[in-house]
């Protein structure tokens, strides 16, 4: 079949019947299909079908770690959403739930004191309803060792150390308030966690049908009211919208929820990052591939046109090419993605949960539409220019006007990126950073390839350099395409490392897990030697005074107390000062200096919400006692660092005649249980809060966390490498003209292929240390400006990266090399 017979001249002259229509769209199809697998459309094809198949599997596995985060943040406050108050939760938000088919377990904490024969203890109740909880898992263990899920009428569950501490026995009695009631078991383990050592002590839950019992709850007395919800996301989101919050009320969730909600909130981002920056290199990928394309076709184009083919028969033609090979590249793609994802979850088989929540199809639909709008720009507008080639191309090369009239395409992948992008300023911040990367990159790698034309070089590196220097303008796209692609691919790693460097330092190793509150002054000393001689790892002693922070300047904080935020909460309620000869090694003072008297160190989160500056004057208040002291430092605290932290710390000379108790923390192992209940016995005033449990919920989500990005970020930096190969290949196959012609004109393998080598490698090794420079910037802003977090340079990163643009080269070159030395026949 001829070109000749698919267009032929008469077509013009006369009105194609529905027959001939017909048979002339058949001939066009197969005409495409063999266009796609023999001509050169198959580069674009396969680049379409990288970017369906990376999305997808990419978008898949982020979709089912973000459920098993949310999952997992849920189960560790019990529910889908928290309503908190210091009344009783409104009706209107419970007859909007019930609406809802939303379901619901009211709670009330207070702290109320435990009575036994031979002791007391202060402890935080929790009075639930059998229901409880809707999410996670609470394990109760009672008698003969039986472990059960859920509180009932008439049953009272205590902490294990309560246990010790009024020594009883399960089946005793023990008075909550005016209640007495047998023991049922000990808690196991229960689904809500705190972070805040000053706000912990050993919990007792009872039946909601048990509350006025207690009668703990009397008028001003302090007591929290929580209503847990579970249901729907859209119908949580919309209770969440239609109430306005009152003072003192306030909605919990996973993303709210304290360093938990933290660690969510990056993860997701991060999986966000990964996904744009895999689109991004293929996106660069496909619009260099259809430009080959466009031009590698412009011969037949005019040779078409010289034959009598219209232009609407020609964009017949083109557009079935396009059409066929958007629907086989997104069907492969998805299958390939798929796979993907299959073999994606065999690391984390140990962390994922074997119950997945599915992904639906959110994913296939996601990577087709992502084909769909880089590919119409891609491809529509170097085809519509192609459509402008003249006939008299087929005898003479022509300097044609480029087309502008395809331009608007450009506006699709935009608005399309605002919409999903819009709110989410990381991403901005990324893509603002990458379009004037991209352009400094090619400049500067350009510049580095000019730099190495100055020396004195072999006969093939100097032909190689002038063949860069000759065309400067492909030079530069290739440069650019292949710098920027590297860039991605380690921005991906470095911000993966930097995450997790951060996250490790939520609870390291040596972090302590056990507090020792309320130690009597008389008993310090002998409570501290007791650490040291079991020889614990412990921080130093504390004393621990509670106050308010009244004035600033003279000025009653009554009014800041409108605000949200932490040093808004700082001023509602009575916090823990502490002072000290010197500021805790593990606080980094940010501005003014540590004096010796009459100074006050401020954190610097409440320092910034209430607007206090060096030198300020603070006035406080402990027990109707009025002191003031002037500001000497601020402070960056990390409130996740299980270390005793405090909002002010103050010279000794201001609260230390004050009356105070002291804090301590430690590290025990998990099995020094009887250690831990001989102190409890030997100071029975001492209240010691265990935080194991805790810290042990919190390294497993870690581990899910760290080993989900690290497969996400292994998947994007192959998907890169991918592309950067599918690039390179692309550039080549654009030499394969001109290494022809001079293999005919007699040029030897070995000096053509020398040139090859050395052209590309220069090509790479500027590229990669571009990269690097171009990746540790990206990284400085998005780990400082994007996720809070202090930024780092990656000096093995200048070695890796430049040797993996040679390793993609020469993997490129060895792939195509003997097909591109083969002289014209």
């Amino acid at each position: 079949m001829n070109e000749k017979s698919l267009a032929p001249r008469s077509s013009r002259n006369r009105k194609p019947s529905g027959n001939n229509r017909a048979s002339g769209n058949k001939m066009i199809l197969r005409w495409s299909w063999r266009e796609i697998w023999q001509g050169q459309l198959w580069p674009v094809m396969a680049a379409l079908t990288l970017i369906v198949a990376c999305v997808v599997a990419l978008s898949a596995l982020a979709i089912r770690v973000e459920k098993v985060m949310t999952d997992q943040g849920r189960s560790m406050m019990a529910a889908d959403l928290v309503f908190s108050s210091a009344n009783p939760t409104p009706e209107l938000i419970l007859q909007q739930a019930h609406d809802q088919n939303l379901v619901l377990s009211s709670q009330v904490r207070f702290q109320t004191m435990a009575f036994s024969d031979s002791g007391m203890q202060l402890v935080s109740v929790k009075s639930v309803e059998s229901n409880y909880p809707l999410r996670g898992e609470l394990l109760l263990s009672g008698a003969d060792n039986q472990i059960h899920s859920q509180v009932k009428p008439g049953e009272v569950w205590i902490a294990d150390r309560l246990l010790s501490l009024l020594e009883l026995n399960i089946g005793d009695v023990i008075a909550i308030g005016d209640a007495e009631m047998p023991i049922s078991g000990v808690i196991e383990s229960e689904p809500e966690l705190a972070f805040n050592p000053f706000r912990t002590m050993p919990s007792v839950f009872i039946h909601q049908a048990d509350l006025d019992k207690t009668g703990a709850i009397q008028l001003g007395s302090r007591v929290k009211y929580r209503t847990l919800f579970k249901g729907n996301d859209s119908a949580i989101s919309l209770l969440q919208s239609d109430y306005e919050l009152q003072a003192g009320e306030r909605w919990i969730s996973e993303e709210t929820q304290g360093r938990t909600a933290d660690l969510m909130q990056k993860a997701k981002q991060y999986l966000s990052l990964t996904i744009l920056m895999v689109i991004l290199m293929a996106s660069v990928t496909l619009v260099l591939t259809c430009q080959h394309y466009a031009t590698s076709r412009a011969n037949t184009v005019a040779m078409l046109k010289s034959m009598g083919a219209s232009k609407q028969w020609l964009k017949r033609w083109l557009l079935s090419q396009v059409g066929l090979m958007f629907f086989t590249g997104v069907i492969a793609g998805s299958l390939i993605g798929l796979g993907l994802e299959l073999l994606l979850r065999i690391p984390l088989a140990g962390i994922l949960p074997e119950d997945l929540p599915s992904y639906g199809w959110q994913p296939f639909a996601f990577g087709s539409v992502v084909a769909l709008f880089i590919g119409l720009p891609a491809l529509g507008i170097p085809l519509l220019r192609l459509l402008d080639t003249p006939a008299i191309a087929v005898l003479q090369s022509q300097m044609t006007a480029s087309s502008k009239k395809g331009l608007w395409l450009i506006a699709v992948p935009v608005v399309a990126f605002l919409f999903m992008y819009g709110n989410n300023s990381l991403v901005w911040m990324v893509s603002v950073g990458l379009v004037v990367l991209f352009v400094l990159l090619a400049g500067i790698s350009y510049g580095l390839v000019h730099l190495f034309g100055r020396f004195k070089w072999g006969a093939a590196m100097t032909l190689a350099l002038s063949r860069i220097k000759r065309s400067p303008k492909n030079s530069m796209m290739q440069l650019a395409a292949l710098s920027g692609s590297l860039m991605l691919v380690a921005v991906i790693w470095l911000v993966r490392t930097d995450l997790l460097g951060d996250w490790q330092q939520t609870l390291p190793p040596d972090a302590p897990n056990v507090f020792a509150m309320n130690i009597a002054p008389y008993e310090q000393q002998e409570y501290l030697q007791a650490l040291d001689n079991e020889k614990l790892d412990r921080s130093d002693g504390y004393p621990i005074i509670r106050g308010r922070l009244t004035e600033i300047n003279g000025e009653s904080t009554k009014e800041k107390m409108k605000g949200e935020g932490q040093g808004s909460d700082a001023l509602r309620r009575e916090i823990n000062f502490t002072w000290r000869d010197e500021l805790p090694v593990h606080n980094q003072v940010t501005a003014g200096a540590w004096t010796k008297e009459n100074g006050v160190s401020v954190e610097q989160d409440v320092a910034n919400d209430l607007d206090i500056q060096i030198g300020d004057t603070l006035s406080f208040s402990v027990n109707s006692q009025f002191f003031s002291a002037e500001v000497n430092s601020i402070r960056v605290v990390d409130w996740q660092s299980m270390k005793p932290n405090f909002y002010f710390i103050f010279t000794p000379d201001v609260i230390a005649d004050l009356p105070a108790t002291w804090l301590v923390s430690f590290k025990v192992d998990d099995n020094e249980n009887t250690l831990l209940n001989q102190l409890a016995r030997d100071y029975p005033t001492v209240s010691l809060l265990d935080f194991r449990t805790m810290g042990g919920k919190i390294q497993a989500m870690l581990a899910q966390i760290t080993w989900s990005l690290s497969v996400l970020a292994g998947l994007g930096v192959v998907s890169g490498v991918l592309l950067i190969f599918t690039l390179l290949r692309l550039s080549l196959y654009q030499r394969q003209r001109e290494i022809t012609l001079y293999r005919t004109l007699g040029a030897s393998r070995q000096r053509i292929s020398q040139t090859l080598w050395s052209e590309y490698g220069v090509m790479a090794l500027a590229a990669g240390f571009v990269a690097v420079m171009g990746a540790e910037a990206i990284v400085f802003s998005l780990v400082k400006w994007g996720f809070k977090l202090e930024p780092t340079l990656h000096v093995s990163m200048w070695i890796v990266l430049p040797l993996l643009a040679m390793m993609i080269v020469f993997m490129s070159l060895v792939s195509v090399i003997k097909q591109l030395l083969k002289p014209l026949k």
